[in-house]
């Protein structure tokens, strides 16, 4: 694994604007910079990330399983008890999982190691599926990159497959909040990956979902929803004034509500308890466990629930080294074995494993100057040499 500079296209804001990709600049930072990009060997991708990610996604099938069969679990994550029954439905019904991003701390030296799952809403998915491969391209006709380089991405087809497999040709809604730049590309990339596979849609926004007198949800045209794609968390959801609508309506949801255990920090202490000494884990124990003194006094502070980095707290030697502020925390924190990312010329990078369905298929890139990626970090396209 090598961080490589390289010359940018000098046409590739217009190309990514004529994309759709309308963040690429975030408050007049680069979100996307490809003044460099990292280069893997094959053998990095297949047996270092791949491979592992196959591996951690049915752990993961496995560790839902059991929390479906043990209230326990269920209690340990902070799942209101309210919502037990929606989740317990929607799994023993085999509702769909379209897609989610394992989060890794990879150098090509040793395994890769689990940071997160984003298993509810991850974005960034247009970037690591359309725009790094129009890189890719582009890069070799110009010579940028050499001739030959390859990209571990099939996203995009696997995504028009998954939603073949999904929706049978039926009518998919697609909603979130679309005043989010982000938010709007993910959501209209989805869309148009679901019309390429045969469905028809409609967006709206969340807020726009109505109810009709039989209590199921309806657009605004009163057509009822029967199948939805939601970039809106689950636990926002549930807490809404018509979360206690969605176990009797029959929307199909995607991500479905048995995300809701993957979705959630909590699954770090209890994927460590279930499969001890994986080496594709870190230490990982709830912060009331009385087993987490075992971490020392350095570890990652990390709330149960959190978003972008917010919250999550470095501690190295009983010292807080970098701490990042926001909204989160309230239904507690875990705490994981501190692995330092690899430092690139002063850069950070996390790597993101994406799986479509049970299939892995393609890698993302984000780095930061600091070691906490949060939502500006950068985001940097890849090859294999």
């Amino acid at each position: 694994m090598q961080r490589i500079a390289c010359p940018e296209r000098d046409d590739w804001q217009i190309t990514a604007e004529n994309a759709g990709f309308a963040f690429h600049t975030l408050d007049g930072e680069r979100y996307w910079d490809e003044r460099a990009y990292y280069a893997f060997t094959l053998e990095e991708i297949e047996h270092g990330i791949e491979a592992p990610t196959g591996e951690i996604h049915s752990m993961c099938l496995e560790l839902v399983k059991r929390a479906m069969n043990d209230e326990s679990v269920l209690r340990r994550l902070r799942i209101p008890q309210a919502c037990w029954p929606i989740l317990t439905d929607s799994w023993r019904r085999g509702d769909a999982t379209l897609y989610g991003r394992f989060d890794f701390c990879f150098s090509g030296q040793g395994p890769a190691k689990l940071l997160e799952y984003n298993a509810d809403t991850p974005t960034s998915l247009f970037e690591a599926a359309v725009f790094q491969w129009t890189w890719l391209e582009q890069a070799m006709e110009r010579q940028i990159i050499p001739n030959g380089a390859d990209q571990f991405n099939s996203i995009h087809d696997k995504l028009i497959a998954r939603w073949r497999e999904i929706g049978a040709n039926g009518h998919l809604h697609l909603t979130g909040l679309y005043e989010n730049p982000e938010d709007a590309v993910t959501l209209n990339y989805l869309e148009d990956t679901a019309r390429q596979a045969g469905l028809q849609t409609t967006s709206l926004e969340i807020e726009s979902i109505g109810v009709d007198g039989t209590s199921q949800f309806v657009d605004l045209d009163d057509r009822r929803i029967e199948l939805a794609f939601k970039l809106y968390p689950w636990e926002w959801m549930l807490r809404d004034s018509f979360g206690s609508r969605i176990r009797t309506a029959t929307t199909r949801w995607i991500e479905p509500p048995w995300k809701v255990v993957l979705s959630n920090k909590g699954i770090l202490p209890l994927l460590w308890e279930m499969f001890p000494n994986h080496p594709n884990l870190l230490p990982a124990y709830f912060e009331d466990d009385a087993e987490v003194g075992r971490l020392g006094s350095s570890y990652v502070r990390k709330p149960i629930y959190s978003r972008e980095g917010a919250n999550v707290e470095l501690v190295c030697d009983g010292t807080a080294l970098e701490r990042q502020s926001g909204p989160y925390g309230s239904e507690g924190f875990v705490r994981q074995a501190f692995a330092p990312l690899p430092s690139f010329e002063g850069m950070y990078p996390v790597i993101g494993s994406w799986i479509v369905g049970d299939q892995t298929c393609g890698l993302s890139i984000r780095e930061d100057a600091n070691p906490i990626t949060g939502n500006t970090s950068r985001f940097l396209p890849h090859a294999i040499l």
